[in-house]
């Protein structure tokens, strides 16, 4: 995905703002297994996943609990490292060879004071990242195993076919065994 599409998504900009928020931008490939942000360290950047998908997870009890997918167009970042410069709870890791857009935080607060604009994408930017995780979370706490399947079945079936089984199940909050009854069931 086109990094002026990602920047247009989050909030439009005029062009001026967008060009500079864009010089702002460096590209960094990255392979697969690639780990952006560890559990126990600082990472303040922002990165734009252009190509690529990336899961979030937590370390416990010896697994990996993913508890967040991505895939191009989505940004990625350690909120808590990004917001307070605190170690961050979470691993973000590349499901794929990917290619980012990575903006470095006192990159985009120059940018904030320098541009209004800029200064509203950002507004717009935490606003839609706090809502994402309001999206994701509630209907942990209301949803079935099945009904959170065919969500992610019918939002994005794509995505489905090009993450790792764990990685999938541990998303759902779920064991393979029934993964595999729900895909029964749709059959």
């Amino acid at each position: 995905m086109d990094i002026r599409t990602i920047i247009s998504r989050i909030h439009s900009l005029p062009e001026s703002s967008l060009e500079k928020l864009e010089e702002s931008l460096t590209r960094v490939d990255r392979p697969k297994g690639f780990r952006l942000t560890e559990t126990g360290k600082v990472e303040s950047n922002v990165f734009f996943l252009s190509e690529g998908i990336a899961r979030a997870y937590l370390p416990v009890d010896g697994k990996e609990v993913t508890f967040w997918i991505g895939a191009e167009g989505s940004t990625l970042m350690s909120m808590k490292s990004f917001v307070n410069d605190e170690k961050g709870y979470e691993t973000i890791e590349l499901m794929e060879d990917s290619v980012l857009y990575m903006l470095e935080r006192g990159q985009l607060y120059r940018l904030f004071e320098e541009d209004i604009h800029i200064a509203n994408w950002g507004r717009k930017f935490a606003e839609k990242e706090l809502l994402k995780t309001e999206e994701r979370l509630i209907p942990l706490l209301f949803t079935t195993a099945s009904e959170r399947y065919h969500k992610l079945l019918r939002d994005n079936p794509k995505l489905l076919l090009r993450l790792p089984l764990e990685c999938l199940v541990s998303y759902l909050g779920i064991t393979p065994v029934s993964l595999s009854r729900i895909r029964a069931e749709l059959r």
